[in-house]
């Protein structure tokens, strides 16, 4: 969106750094680069690729992070039918996927659908065949591509340039992606163009930064471009393992000291019957010990990386079928059992473990819920399936060890009471008659449960209508 003005050049100058004098010798104004964002700049590509319309949060439908999808868009998870009009209905097919562990995950698509490539152009698409046609010039999952994600513009922001040929200064403002990237695309038809200073940023995790320069700018995009994970892979939010890490590895090892094997599958070969009777322990010191009807054995463990880039190797002498160094998928543990989800390739490997030798002193949701300094969000509300999330995302939550709870959304703050029940496999809110958090006054059953993400369920008498509310740590 943009007004013309018909300013004089001395009033650029301010903006621009640039002489108005003008003569038939002086065809274009160049001031120094870095003043200003020419068509064949560093800083043109960065904003280029920094304003692309980023394709990855749909992966999980389409499997294309060129190309976005239009939304609403109806599909069928697993048969079950899901309009996806918003970010969080991608997670609700995330979790319809993840119901099950040993299921084959199917999604349909009802067509036709239209999709918008990264430079903001939308095609109708008619059937699957028409959509892998199109989709097939993507990169593979977590390729290169041009987009930068880890960082992004804080609109509205404004641009002046000035045009050779009409002798104008326009001025230009951008309320989103796709009027920077416009902006970008035609720069070469102005003589000088900056951007208007002061311009907040926000990166990946939530800071914002203030620039007051394009050199700065320049800088601060450059940093950013490659410190965050794209999420450029076809598991939405990459949430499995967020999580994950060596120390946690070794936490869950010591709190659950018995395993046994729930899915072992090696070249296409189901194998998990004939390890029925096997129980292991992995030892905080890089042991592990096996037991069965032949004896016990002991080999070694050891995991290495972080979050979704973490691996376990396993080597356990006369165990060829464990031994190997294995992706670690997702690490979950519930109320009743906790579970180890390996993968490499087409192979996998799942331990489970009920947890019975080692529980530290006090129920996993108490614990987890009254982390000191931790803080609870609302990622999803389902009104018996419906998306009722909107009136609940500013609230933060804090759940303290009295069995007090407090809610507040910067300008209010509600009281409540929380408690662990039956062992910690119920959650009880009560809100009073608090508006709109009365919505949750009732004993959810506690359906899976992390370090930072715990989900919950509650199915009501008569039409027996089921609502879904996960929490997320801050």
């Amino acid at each position: 969106m943009k007004t013309r003005n018909l300013i004089s050049l001395i009033t650029l100058l301010g903006l621009l750094t640039f002489s108005s004098c003008r003569t038939e010798d002086d065809l274009s104004i160049d001031p120094p680069s870095q003043e200003f964002i020419g068509s064949n700049t560093n800083i043109a590509d960065l904003l280029n690729s920094t304003s692309l319309n980023d394709g990855s949060s749909d992966n999980i439908i389409d499997n294309a992070s060129c190309f976005s999808l239009v939304l609403p868009v109806t599909v069928s998870a697993n048969g079950q039918q899901v309009v996806v009009s918003s970010q969080s209905d991608f997670q609700t097919i995330e979790n319809i996927f993840d119901s099950s562990l040993d299921d084959t995950d199917v999604l349909e698509i009802q067509y036709p659908i239209s999709l918008m490539a990264s430079n903001f152009e939308t095609t109708v698409v008619n059937s699957l065949s028409e959509l892998l046609s199109l989709t097939s010039v993507c990169p593979e999952e977590n390729a290169i591509d041009d987009d930068i994600e880890c960082i992004d513009f804080v609109y509205p922001i404004r641009a002046s340039a000035f045009n050779e040929n009409s002798e104008l200064v326009e001025t230009f403002n951008f309320d989103n992606d796709k009027d920077l990237f416009d902006f970008i695309k035609d720069i070469d038809e102005y003589s000088a163009a900056t951007l208007l200073f002061p311009i907040s940023l926000v990166l990946f995790d939530g800071t914002q930064i203030s620039v007051s320069s394009l050199s700065e700018l320049e800088t601060v995009i450059e940093n950013a471009e490659d410190v965050c994970d794209e999420d450029d892979d076809n598991d939405y939010d990459d949430d499995d393992c967020d999580s994950c890490s060596t120390d946690a590895i070794e936490t869950i090892f010591s709190t659950c000291t018995s395993w046994t094997v729930d899915k072992l599958e090696r070249n296409d070969n189901d194998l998990e019957d004939l390890y029925s009777s096997y129980s292991f322990a992995f030892m905080t010191n890089g042991e592990i010990e096996v037991n069965s009807a032949q004896g016990t054995t002991f080999g070694s463990w050891q995991a290495t990386g972080s979050g979704n880039n973490m691996t376990l190797l396993i080597d356990i002498p006369g165990l060829v079928d464990f031994n190997d160094s294995w992706n670690i998928h997702e690490i979950q543990q519930n109320i009743s059992e906790a579970t180890l989800d390996l993968r490499m390739g087409e192979d996998r490997l799942r331990f489970e473990s009920s947890c019975s030798g080692g529980e530290t002193s006090g129920d996993v949701l108490s614990n987890t819920l009254t982390e000191p300094s931790s803080i609870w969000l609302v990622d999803t509300y389902l009104d018996d399936g419906a998306d009722a999330t909107a009136p609940y995302i500013a609230f933060e939550f804090t759940f303290n060890p009295n069995g007090s709870l407090t809610a507040t959304n910067g300008s209010s703050t509600i009281n409540g009471t929380w408690s662990s029940q039956n062992g910690g496999t119920e959650l009880m809110l009560d809100f009073n008659s608090n508006d709109p958090l009365d919505e949750f006054n009732d004993s959810w059953d506690v359906i899976s449960l992390t370090d930072n993400r715990l989900e919950l369920s509650d199915t009501s008498g008569g039409g027996g209508g089921t609502d879904t509310l996960i929490f997320i740590k801050k």
